[in-house]
C-alpha cells in the first residue's frame, strides 16, 4: 500500500486538521467529501489530490477505495454517515477508521466483526480524542484490577471548544437520552441521570452521566460488564441537561434541529491555534470489583489537537500494516499504553 488513504470529510475542521498533519507524517492523503468548490481550494492549498465523492454513489467510492485501500471518514454526523462507508469497505477489502463518540455507531460496527475478518479489513472507530485516551485508561485499570467488574470513567476539559461539525452531531442526537452499560448491555437511563464529585487536583468538580463512546468501547477492550462515563460541566449546562429529560421528546421534530443548526453559521468553525495548543483534558478511570477499587489518572492534549495526532498515526500504522482484521479498538489493536506515545500525555496510578 502507498503512503496515502482516502480522507472524507477532509475540508471540515478536524479533517483539514488531519490531513496537514498527516503531511508532516510524511503521508499523502487523498481529499475526498462532496462539496467541489471547497475541495478544490483544499487541494490547491495543500497540493493534493481530491475526489468528489457522495456518499450515495457506491460506484465512486468503491473506486476510491480500491486504490486508496484505507479511509478515515471524517465527516458527520456519523448516525448519518458511517454506513455507506463501511459498507464500501467491505465490499472493496479496505481498512476503515473514524473521529466518531457515537455510541450506537461502534455498537452497529461490533456486529460487523465477522464480516470485517471475512473481507480482511480493519473496522476502527473512535480513533480520536473520541475513545483513544479514555479507551487506554480503562484497559489500563482493567489489567491493574483484572477482577473489576464495575468502570467509571470521569472527564474534565480545560480550555477547549467545540467545532461546529461536532455541534452539529450534538444537535443530530440531543433528543437521545442517557447511556450506561449494564450486565454487558448498553441501557437508556434518563439524561443527567446522576452526578457525582471527584477531585481532579484542583477541587471537587461536579460531574454528570453523559452517553460518551467509551459506554460501547470499553465493554469491548475490557470486558467489564458495568461502565458509566461522566463529564464536568458548569450548574446551568446541568440543569438543561435535566430539562432534556421533559423537551427530549421535541427533538426529534426534523424542523427544530434545522432551526438549531442554523444558528452554528455564527459560530467560529473551531478553536484556534492557541487554544488548541494551551488547552488539555484530565480523565480519571476507576474500576472495581466490590472489594478493591484501582484508579488512575490522565492528563490529555486539547480533544482537537490530540484527534489530529492519533488520526494521522494510525492512518501511518495501518499503511505500514500494523493491523487488526475485524472490529478493534484502540487499545485492544494498539494497547493500554499507546496513548503515552503522544507528547502531553501523562498517567498516575492512584
Amino acid at each position: 500500500m502507498p503512503d496515502t488513504f482516502l480522507l472524507y470529510g477532509s475540508y471540515g475542521y478536524t479533517g483539514n486538521l488531519i490531513a496537514e498533519q498527516s503531511l508532516r507524517e510524511g503521508l499523502r492523503p487523498i481529499l475526498a467529501g462532496r462539496d467541489a468548490a471547497r475541495l478544490r481550494a483544499q487541494a490547491q492549498r495543500l497540493n493534493l489530490d481530491f475526489r468528489v465523492i457522495p456518499l450515495s454513489d457506491a460506484s465512486a467510492l468503491d473506486d476510491a477505495l480500491r486504490a486508496a485501500r484505507l479511509v478515515v471518514h471524517a465527516a458527520g454526523p456519523f448516525v448519518h454517515t458511517w454506513q455507506p462507508m463501511v459498507e464500501a469497505c467491505l465490499r472493496t477489502g479496505a481498512h476503515y477508521m473514524d473521529i466518531s463518540g457515537e455510541i450506537e455507531e461502534f455498537e452497529a460496527i461490533a456486529r460487523l466483526d465477522a464480516q470485517a475478518k471475512a473481507a480482511g479489513v480493519m473496522l476502527l472507530p473512535g480513533a480520536g480524542f473520541d475513545v483513544i485516551p479514555s479507551d487506554c485508561l480503562a484497559a489500563h485499570v482493567q489489567q491493574r484490577l483484572p477482577s473489576a467488574t464495575h468502570l467509571k470513567l470521569f472527564i474534565r476539559g480545560v480550555g477547549s471548544g467545540v467545532s461546529r461539525g461536532t455541534a452539529r452531531s450534538a444537535i443530530e442526537n440531543m433528543q437521545r437520552a442517557g447511556r450506561i452499560r449494564r450486565a454487558g448491555n448498553v441501557v437508556t437511563v434518563p439524561s443527567a441521570w446522576r452526578v457525582e464529585q471527584r477531585d481532579f487536583g484542583r477541587g471537587p468538580v461536579r460531574l454528570v452521566s453523559i452517553g460518551w463512546g467509551d459506554v460501547s468501547t470499553a465493554y469491548h477492550s475490557t470486558g467489564i460488564p458495568n461502565v458509566e462515563v461522566y463529564m464536568a460541566f458548569p450548574p446551568m449546562a446541568i440543569y438543561f441537561l435535566k430539562l432534556m429529560r421533559v423537551i427530549g421528546p421535541l427533538m426529534y421534530n426534523r424542523p427544530v434541529k434545522r432551526l438549531l443548526q442554523s444558528f452554528l453559521r455564527f459560530r467560529p468553525e473551531g478553536p484556534g491555534e492557541a487554544q488548541r495548543a494551551s488547552g488539555f483534558s484530565l480523565m480519571l478511570a476507576e474500576a472495581s470489583d466490590g472489594a478493591t477499587v484501582a484508579a488512575s489518572q490522565q492528563r490529555v492534549p486539547e480533544g482537537y489537537q490530540l484527534t489530529m495526532l492519533t488520526a494521522a498515526a494510525i492512518a501511518k500504522r495501518i499503511i505500514a500494516g500494523d493491523w487488526k482484521p475485524g472490529f478493534q479498538t484502540p487499545s485492544r489493536v494498539y494497547g493500554a499504553d499507546y496513548i503515552l506515545d503522544f507528547p502531553g500525555v501523562t498517567r498516575a496510578d492512584l
